[in-house]
């Protein structure tokens, strides 16, 4: 595995003696404005700078239109309880599928988003977008909301999958989290959707906790440290980080049990690291993962195609 330098699991601060939250629910307009910043710092100096300032717009758009929009309607809390009752996640992605209020809301995002400096072919994908109609809309839609998303049309997922974000975590912040409970390992308790990443953090209350976080919806819900975010298992699960980079604060957790990765942020060294935009300035070790028997596991619609 050239170019890497494999790491034993670190078992510091994983007992604490205060249980950490299970779920944090997101602030919508603060965390795209949160990611919007941590984008534009990653972009410079950095051999994606194009991309990251482009996204840094993106977000910035979706915290403008997450506080422009009047309150969203909260999830009936009779569907709460019995997701609750049932280990399920009470918003379903999958009834949101043909939404009139999720289809407007992405129409006025797209509007929003042309006046952004693009490259050609992604201004190209936008206009196709904006024409599209009704129908059509909804099937992309309903391919964003399963992550199931077609290799021929990626850059019109990709913005379509920026307005879902802001649908996905107005909902997810009408939510109480005491509410949530833990679906499947590596599922948001909130809306089933995959990790983008997790993170180690260190504010108040839940210093070396390790949580998950959803590109979807912006939740966040706590995972044991060590564990594979793909399978469950416990057992050889590792960490590895480019070769000289052993204090590296973005790593790849691997799982022999399953072979795969999911990315891990140390924000309890660097608190301004963002599940998201951290990701994407990343890329550097999923090329490098390539090279491995390793596939990758967490989901990223801002990584497609990569």
């Amino acid at each position: 595995m050239s170019g890497f330098h494999g790491l034993q699991p670190d078992p510091s601060m994983i007992g604490r003696m205060l249980k950490p939250p299970f779920a944090i629910m997101p602030d919508p307009a603060a965390l795209f404005r949160q990611r919007a910043e941590r984008f534009s710092v990653l972009a410079r100096d950095n051999p994606l700078a194009a991309y990251l300032g482009f996204l840094a717009g993106l977000s910035r758009l979706q915290a403008d239109l997450a506080e422009a929009l009047p309150p969203a309607e909260a999830i009936p809390a009779e569907q709460v309880q019995r997701a609750r009752e049932n280990r399920m996640p009470p918003l379903d992605r999958a009834s949101l599928a043909g939404d009139v209020g999720l289809r407007t809301l992405a129409q006025r995002f797209m509007d929003d988003v042309a006046v952004l400096p693009m490259p050609a072919p992604a201004a190209t994908a936008l206009a196709e977008l904006r024409e599209a109609e009704s129908g059509t809309l909804d099937r992309m839609i309903g391919d964003v909301l399963a992550d199931s998303i077609p290799a021929d049309t990626l850059p019109q997922h990709l913005f379509l999958s920026a307005a879902i974000q802001v649908h996905g975590a107005r909902l997810a912040s009408l939510l109480d989290p005491k509410q949530l409970v833990p679906v499947e390992t590596g599922l948001c308790p909130c809306c089933g959707g995959p990790p983008v990443s997790s993170m180690v953090v260190g504010h108040q209350g839940a210093e070396g906790a390790r949580y998950a976080a959803c590109a979807f919806c912006g939740t966040q819900w706590n995972e044991v440290r060590i564990k594979c975010l793909a399978c469950g298992s416990t057992k050889g699960v590792g960490y590895m980080a480019p070769e000289g980079e052993e204090e590296a604060t973005v790593k790849a957790e691997i799982c022999d049990s399953c072979r795969s990765w999911v990315k891990i942020l140390y924000q309890n060294r660097n608190p301004a690291l963002e599940p998201v935009a951290d990701d994407v300035a990343s890329l550097g070790l999923d090329l490098l993962m390539r090279d491995t028997s390793y596939r990758r596991a967490g989901f990223d619609p801002f990584l497609l195609g990569y």
